[in-house]
This record gives structure tokens, sequence and C-alpha cells, in this order.
């Protein structure tokens, strides 16, 4: 599993060190060949430098599909040799976007159940310490 660390997304609330962690801790119950790590620049080259044939993308609307079918086509360029597969989340959280997420965190919502009990517990702190 990938972590974007460059730019700084805007409202980005979890540093890239601690998306990281709660990361790994989201998947500690889950296949134990998969790793965490950061990285910079292209995503098609991070996929290179870590042997990967495959980059697996998530889809939750049609405006997802538009965004991720230029990307591929774009990483298709940059790369042919690596295939992009795009999975389509099922409707029952089709809805669920991280600024949605932040936003009713922040207004002390209940988030249960949208997220790993780790990142639940994780946005209660941040807010309850006012960020």
């Amino acid at each position: 599993m990938a972590v974007y660390a460059g730019g700084g997304k805007p409202g980005a609330l979890f540093s890239t060190s601690e998306r990281i962690a709660l990361a790994e801790a989201a998947l500690t119950d889950g296949p134990s060949n998969i790793r965490v790590a950061s990285f910079t620049g292209l995503t098609v080259e991070f996929a290179r430098a870590e042997g990967a044939d495959v980059i697996v993308r998530g889809l939750r609307a049609v405006s997802d599909f538009e965004y991720e079918f230029k990307l591929a086509h774009m990483n298709d360029h940059l790369a042919p040799e690596i295939e992009v597969v795009c999975l389509m989340t099922s409707s029952r959280h089709s809805f669920i976007s991280s600024s949605m997420i932040r936003e009713v965190a922040a207004l002390g919502g209940d988030v249960d159940g949208l997220v790993p009990g780790i990142v639940r517990d994780a946005l209660a702190e941040k807010y309850a310490n006012g960020r």
C-alpha cells in the first residue's frame, strides 16, 4: 500500500508518518504480505521501483471514474508495462470521502463503521486536542 508524501494535500489532518502508522495498524489483521510505504513523485515510478505490475485504485462515483480514466491513460503512456485496475466500492460506502469524514468527526459525529477503529480514535483525539 502506498501513501503519497508529496505536496501536502489541502486540509490534510494527519502527517505522512501518522497516515502510514494508521494504515499499518488498520491492516494488522490482513494478509501478512502487505506493507505500507510512502512515496513522492509519480505513482508509476514508485510502482516500478517496487517491482509492481499492477496499480489498484478505487472508484466511488461517476466523477471518480472520469478522473481515474484520464489518470489510467496517462499512467499507460508513462508505464505501459504496469496495469491499472479500478475497483468499485459497494453502494453502502459510495458516499464516503475523506473531507466528509473529517467534517463529521470535527463536529463530534459518529464515524464508527465508516473508518477503521484506529482511525476513528485518532480522529477523535485530533479534534479533542484542537487539531
